[in-house]
């Protein structure tokens, strides 16, 4: 399948820039999303995340107000809401009332993660074993949003929103047996064998239930991925973000994105930030044209939900642009 014939989406989940106030970290994020509509991509999301240093975007919902405002056509999304955080009840009203001001142009990604710390866990009156409920939370959720259960969420007067399942292996179970749209990333996504992307993604078709949400299976992979004029600068592009996420699996904290600094990092830390570049797409665009077009393939993916940050947003939104050029015309 050509690129071309593949919806291109982007995931922004709010970086935190060094030396940047958290309010030019959320505008940043508004003007890319009015980019990536001029661009011709098909969904802009946003994520959710809690008292973390390096991540500006805790409140999905009010985000995606404010983008679906300064937006005519692109659809927005959440990438994801986070339910052990939330009574199923308030994310479907909002849902709803986002769906009212903007028919047709939101969508619901929904995912089981919980806080980082016990502070923030606690910060949000959750546990370890809120996790555990997610499923449950999901079929309550689902019963608001189709107008099921006992208690009516409102508004009501709107199209039914799309919902997605995030997941990194597990959850594509719950996916399937909910008859719900399924995003996969992380590490699985590039491994072969039975735990793998495409292993895990067979199992997901075989037991989806069609449901009204969706009538067939349907897969988003999302990726970092970056396209630079060379490789070696796709690879600058992605730095800060890997060097951010091996401090957070090493240290504790995810920091905001800063340049690359020259000295080396420890030895954990730098095995940390190859595992991370190993597992994203970067480098000229034939170079990633073909990474994709094998990822695709491999996968069946229906979509691709480009994820990843970057230190340097001039470079970013090129590497958008060039991005969005791949999937726009079919290669000579």
């Amino acid at each position: 399948m050509p690129l071309s014939d593949v919806p291109l989406s982007l995931l922004d989940r709010a970086h935190a820039l060094d030396g940047s106030t958290e309010a030019e970290d959320l505008a940043r994020v508004l003007e890319r999303a009015e980019r990536a509509e001029e661009l011709g991509y098909h969904r802009f999301w946003v994520a959710e995340h809690h008292a973390v240093p390096g991540i500006s975007g805790s409140a999905p919902a009010v985000l995606m107000a404010a983008l679906a405002a300064r937006t005519r056509r692109l659809r927005i999304g959440s990438g994801g809401i986070m339910l052990p955080n939330h009574q199923p009840l308030v994310v479907a009203e909002q849902a709803a009332t986002l769906e009212a001001l903007h028919p047709g142009r939101i969508d619901l990604g929904v995912g089981r993660s919980l806080g980082f710390t016990a502070a923030v866990r606690d910060a949000l009156r959750t546990g370890k074993q809120a996790a555990a409920r997610f499923e449950s939370d999901l079929t309550e959720l689902l019963a608001h949003l189709s107008g099921a259960a006992p208690v009516t969420a409102r508004p009501r007067d709107h199209a039914a929103t799309p919902v997605f399942v995030l997941a990194t292996g597990a959850g594509v179970e719950t996916a399937a047996r909910a008859g719900l749209a399924v995003v996969l990333g992380g590490p699985a996504l590039f491994r072969e064998g039975p735990g793998g992307g495409a292993a895990v993604l067979e199992r997901y078709r075989a037991q989806f239930r069609p449901s009204s949400w969706w009538q067939i299976p349907r897969v988003v992979v999302s990726a970092n991925v970056a396209v630079a004029r060379t490789r070696a600068a796709a690879r600058e592009l992605l730095l800060p973000e890997a060097r951010a996420l091996a401090a957070s699996r090493t240290r504790g904290e995810f920091p905001p994105l800063a340049p690359a600094e020259p000295d080396g990092l420890p030895a954990r830390e730098q095995a940390l930030v190859e595992e991370t570049l190993t597992g994203s797409v970067h480098g000229t665009a034939p170079e990633v044209r073909e990474q994709l077009e094998l990822l695709l393939a491999r996968t069946g993916a229906d979509e691709l939900l480009v994820t990843g940050g970057a230190y340097d947003v001039d470079a970013q939104a090129e590497s958008d642009r060039r991005l969005a050029a791949l999937f726009a015309a079919r290669p000579a």
